[in-house]
């Protein structure tokens, strides 16, 4: 039975997400404990009571979905007795970073690290209220690529994420990703909105933040990951260490290719798939991508039993 374990990005995070973890299961509590050491401040409060503001900070929200995933990942090795084996596993953005941990690639602490220094970084990058992402719904990735290519001279405009086809955000500078906005409705969208987002991410406007980022790489230990990783970047596996950090070098400005990287997993005979963290957008988007695709998503202790029996190769609902 081939399947596939993929790791939420920014977004998902919500108040109170893996607190019933920590109260049950000494393995997820052990993450949450270590996250905070390892960050020198009480993230765990911030996850579990919020305010919400608060946890929206990018600084805030790229750790606490990554040690929220992990909690809930350790619960199921340690607490429940599975033995993952995937063909691959991907992330969304920040996901990557937590596929990478979940794989041994990096430690549990290098990684908080990382996305600790990587929202704080994106969100000093740009002022507020410069830079902007939208997402459009509706719309073939030619299209798009050509409306912000049309608006270049208002400034920074590019796709930033091939979630599914005909769902793609963009990112860039206000007024060059407003004027985009309004020739994609123009051309059909069916949907056209702002996202409530504190910076411009995966644009060129990221750039220094990437530079900065990839000094930080030589802190940290690095492994070859147990199980392929389907970067962002490429939506091809990467298993050298020096080929992963170029890819999270690049991903920093570079777009998402979340369609090509379900479609490339899929195109190695894996339709099963396991999400594993806060919220259930990357099952939607996989089923938008395939409708053949078989989605299991994890993120509170209801789910625990359905994912346990599956990926114990029980019985399971094919629909």
């Amino acid at each position: 039975m081939k399947y596939a374990v993929v790791f939420p990005g920014q977004g998902a995070q919500e108040v109170g997400m893996g607190k019933g973890f920590f109260f049950c299961y000494a393995a997820s509590r052990a993450v949450f404990e270590r996250s905070d050491d390892a960050l020198g401040f009480n993230l765990s409060r911030i996850i579990f009571f919020g305010p919400d503001d608060e946890l929206k900070k990018t600084e805030y929200a790229q750790p606490a979905i990554l040690a929220m995933s992990m909690a809930v990942f350790r619960c199921l090795e340690e607490e429940k007795g599975v033995v993952f084996s995937p063909e691959y596993v991907a992330g969304h953005s920040l996901g990557e970073y937590t596929a990478l941990v979940a794989s041994e690639a990096l430690s549990l602490e290098d990684g908080l690290r990382l996305v600790h220094l990587r929202g704080k970084l994106m969100q000093e990058a740009v002022p507020l209220g410069v830079g902007s992402m939208a997402a459009v719904i509706g719309l073939d990735r030619e299209s798009v690529i050509s409306i912000c290519e049309s608006v270049s001279t208002l400034g920074v405009c590019q796709a930033a994420n091939f979630n599914a086809p005909g769902q793609i955000v963009i990112s860039g500078e206000k007024g060059a990703v407003d004027k985009a906005l309004a020739l994609c409705k123009d051309a059909g969208a069916k949907r056209a909105l702002p996202l409530k987002v504190s910076a411009p991410f995966h644009s060129c406007l990221m750039r220094p933040v990437a530079d900065q980022l990839r000094e930080s790489f030589a802190q940290c230990e690095w492994k070859r990951p147990k199980w392929p990783l389907v970067a962002n970047v490429s939506a091809q596996e990467e298993t050298d260490v020096g080929s992963i950090q170029e890819a999270l070098f690049l991903q920093t400005f570079m777009p998402v290719l979340w369609s090509g990287s379900v479609e490339f997993i899929i195109s190695r005979g894996v339709r099963h798939f396991v999400e594993i963290g806060p919220g259930s957008v990357l099952t939607g988007l996989i089923k938008r991508i395939s409708s053949d695709a078989n989605c299991f998503s994890l993120f509170d202790e209801d789910g625990l039993d359905e994912v346990i029996d599956f990926l114990r190769g029980g019985q399971y609902d094919e629909s």
